[in-house]
């Protein structure tokens, strides 16, 4: 086994602020970046506070920045890097640091709580459901989601626009009332809850300009643009819009004679 020396800088602090320290840490083959972080831990930094749990990508504990790009620490190898490269681990800027890498992601479960769950259809018990292997399909894709936060992180209607945040759930939940919107067993409707509404209205459905960028970043490869963001959103351009919706609707409101 072969070894290196490599040149880090660590986001180190809390609440109050911080900034990065310089590190030379020892590097084996096949190593991966939260494989340095606990090595720094072991032997120049024993304080260093990171979050992280699996070690398999598949918690999403060990969201963090590299290099500026939001990563798990534990699914991005030493080797994609060339060796003379200093690394610099950062904590997710979207979020509030509580210390060194560690972030208060409370944001996300916050934003978690406001989507109304899943109804169930009247008349169908638990395990009497039944769907088209197509309609699994389609929903199947967003349940790969580890909650890492690194779509969260990377969208710039929070990134760079805390005030935002109050308006805004972020690619993370819009995927989640895509998902529903989209159930073909879902009763929200009959129980009052108009999801594509409530996507406009309440989730900021529209701050959202399809840049892409949180799917760039899914370590699961889930196509949150192309195949929840934006045909949410053409649901939702065609019940407003449309004439013949719209006429639609207006007949469905029609008070009785």
């Amino acid at each position: 086994m072969s070894s290196y020396q490599a040149a880090f800088k660590v986001w180190r602090g809390d609440a109050g602020g911080g900034g990065l320290r310089d590190f030379q840490v020892e590097v084996n083959d096949g190593e991966v970046v939260l494989d340095i972080i606990h090595r720094l831990q072991a032997t120049q930094a024993p304080d260093l506070a990171v979050r992280w749990n699996c070690k398999a990508g598949k918690c999403g504990s060990c969201s963090a920045e590299i290099n500026g790009r939001p990563r798990l620490l534990c699914m991005t190898r030493m080797s994609v890097f060339d060796r003379a490269e200093t690394i610099t681990v950062t904590p997710l800027r979207a979020f509030p640091v509580v210390r060194d890498l560690v972030t208060d992601v409370s944001f996300n479960y916050a934003k978690a709580r406001e989507v109304p769950a899943f109804v169930p259809p009247k008349g169908l018990a638990p395990g009497e459901y039944r769907m088209g292997q197509r309609d699994v399909e389609r929903s199947q894709e967003f349940r790969k989601c580890i909650e890492c936060f690194l779509c969260q992180d990377t969208c710039h209607v929070v990134r760079d626009h805390e005030e935002n945040k109050t308006a805004f759930a972020g690619p993370r939940f819009l995927m989640r009332v895509a998902e529903l919107d989209m159930h073909p067993l879902d009763a929200a409707q009959e129980a009052g809850i108009d999801r594509k509404r409530t996507a406009q209205e309440e989730h900021g459905l529209g701050y959202c300009n399809i840049t892409k960028c949180c799917t760039e970043v899914c370590p699961e490869g889930i196509k949150i643009t192309d195949n929840a963001l934006i045909p949410l959103k053409e649901r939702v351009v065609d019940r407003q819009y449309d004439p013949l919706v719209w006429l639609g609707n207006k007949i469905r409101r029609r008070p009785e004679a």
